[in-house]
């Protein structure tokens, strides 16, 4: 068996039977929903028209969030269908980020990972899914892909059929007859106008409890604004291309913009928005994991390659500030787990193929590499220090990175497929660990030697890591969420963070104190401190802003 959907848009009069048979069947939470009707009107009066578009789960062959999952709390069966055990769920969120659908909640009763399961425990005992069974028109087709004398098979082959998002390579089994660009590509049409669930615009369920932090990006006009972008873009509108001045160019071209924009379509019923689900803990947490794994890379840049002295003092805190950054990070990652007692699922009860995982066993190991350097050097047992030094700096390199990894899994926001995150993880580290020993000098003496070694790396990292900034900001995207996130960083609710305080702060006053200043030791140390600071704002910005871009 292979199990999958179609929707007939040409036979459904959006009534909604679907979700609440979904609601009463599964007793969903009010705020969330398995399956909803998004409603679309395209024209002006009289020469309009409403599109209906029935979202849920697309139930993929290649599932991201079943390969996301950190303990196989979302699973493919063998009849194809994509289910869900809540029982191992910690309420990590990464399938939230992974679905490119936005088909995945989180249940604001139970905590834990939610959305349509094919109501599996009806096709067991030979039944149809319940929205199936309660559509009046019959515009919601259930059945066996496979089977050719089934009635979705027939349905695939008779008529051309529309699937969203094909370009991630899920491989949804979602199809809709008479599919319309407007209704099932999210980016197209925006929230223009009051209607059901819009006052619910900034979150709920998980997220309802940051919504009021969130009401000044709900201003809709000002977020037409900034996803037309202050520069020329090209707008599509079924197959039409138009090139439409930002509104640097004038009010004039933002009124011309809104009148042309995709045939005019505007987004009049909608589900209400999750929020932002990774908030400021997985942005502190890339944050501190960066400074831990980078004063320990410092450490061994001095001592295994030779690169300078290290005074004692600072072989110590290197190790101690790798440990308790370490354990700091720990501490964020579970205090985000919205079932944080089940945090020690990820070790196990693992899913192997789950960056999540991995990451958490190389954190471990991290860990304990540090600790046995530490035990090494505490003892005088010099094998035992030089061979934790270089499996250290591996380990650390190692977790430095590993979220640029978890982030390309998370498919469904488009600007973390950038492939020189790993770059950006790992020059952002190195930074991190330098700026962080620095801010020790004036506390535990120093040589200048040390010192200058300290500038210098700083100096390297800064301007490693100002080249990768412009490589992942100004290269071409290939997708237009992407490009959207872009602009949303550098011309809209972000700018100020990001040109202040990742670029001002965190870039440019700290390589103007080390290059033009005497190098003295409180320099060098206000120049650290300056470092982790814009860093922060870096990490903030590249977590939260990918994650305004909708999904459905």
């Amino acid at each position: 068996m292979n199990y999958g959907f179609i929707i007939d848009n040409r036979k459904c009069i959006g009534c909604h039977a679907c979700t609440v048979a979904c609601k009463a069947e599964h007793d969903v939470p009010i705020g969330v929903n398995r399956t909803w009707v998004k409603y679309i009107e395209k024209g002006q009066f009289p020469h309009t028209r409403r599109v209906f578009s029935v979202m849920r789960c697309n139930h993929c062959e290649d599932a991201p969030c079943v390969e996301i999952c950190p303990v196989q709390a979302l699973y493919i069966r063998e009849d194809g269908i994509v289910d869900f055990d809540n029982r191992r769920c910690i309420g990590c969120k990464a399938c939230t980020q992974a679905c490119p659908y936005d088909s995945i909640y989180i249940d604001p009763q139970t905590h834990t990972a939610a959305k349509c399961n094919y109501c599996a425990h009806r096709i067991d005992i030979g039944l149809e899914p319940a929205c199936v069974n309660v559509c009046p028109e019959h515009a919601i087709i259930s059945g066996d892909l496979d089977d050719p004398n089934s009635e979705i098979s027939q349905l695939l082959g008779r008529y051309q059929v529309t699937a969203r998002k094909v370009e991630k390579g899920t491989r949804p089994k979602l199809f809709y007859i008479d599919g319309d660009e407007a209704s099932l590509k999210p980016v197209v049409t925006q929230q223009l106008t009051e209607y059901m669930w819009s006052a619910q615009a900034t979150g709920v369920g998980h997220y309802a409890r940051y919504a009021e932090a969130r009401l000044q990006q709900a201003d809709p006009e000002k977020l037409q604004r900034q996803l037309n972008g202050n520069g020329q873009q090209w707008l599509e509108a079924d197959g039409e291309r138009v090139m439409v001045p930002g509104v640097g160019d004038g009010d004039k071209f933002f009124e011309k913009a809104k009148a042309v924009l995709k045939e005019n379509a505007r987004r009049v019923y909608d589900a209400p928005r999750k929020g932002v689900m990774w908030g400021w803990e997985v942005s502190a947490y890339v944050w501190t994991k960066a400074i831990s794994a980078g004063a320990f890379l410092v450490l061994f840049g001095a001592l295994g390659l030779n690169l300078a002295s290290v005074p004692g003092a600072f072989q110590w805190a290197a190790a101690g500030l790798g440990l308790i950054f370490l354990a700091l990070t720990g501490l964020l990652l579970i205090k985000d787990l919205d079932k944080p007692t089940r945090f020690a699922y990820v070790l196990l009860r693992p899913q192997w193929n789950s960056w999540l995982v991995r990451g958490g066993y190389l954190i471990t190991l991290y860990g304990g590499l540090v600790t046995f350097w530490g035990i090494g050097k505490f003892f005088q047992i010099s094998a035992l220090q030089q061979v934790t030094l270089w499996l250290g700096a591996l380990a650390a390199v190692m977790v430095a990175i590993y979220t640029a990894f978890l982030f390309a899994q998370a498919k469904g926001r488009d600007f973390w497929q950038n492939p020189v995150l790993p770059l950006h993880m790992f020059g952002h580290s190195v930074l991190a660990g330098a700026a962080a020993l620095a801010l020790f000098m004036p506390f535990l003496g120093t040589t200048a030697d040390w010192s200058l070694y300290l500038s210098r790396v700083m100096i390297a990292a800064l301007i490693f890591n100002a080249l990768v900034l412009i490589v992942e900001l100004v290269t071409h995207h290939p997708t237009e969420d992407a490009r959207l996130t872009v602009d949303l960083i550098v011309r809209g609710p972000f700018r100020w963070a990001f040109w202040l305080g990742a670029i001002g702060i965190g870039l440019i006053l700290p390589l103007l104190i080390l290059i033009l200043g005497s190098g003295s030791v409180l320099e060098v140390s206000a120049a650290g401190l300056l470092a982790l600071v814009g860093m922060y704002f870096t990490e903030h910005i590249w977590v939260r802003a990918p994650q305004l871009i909708p999904l459905s």
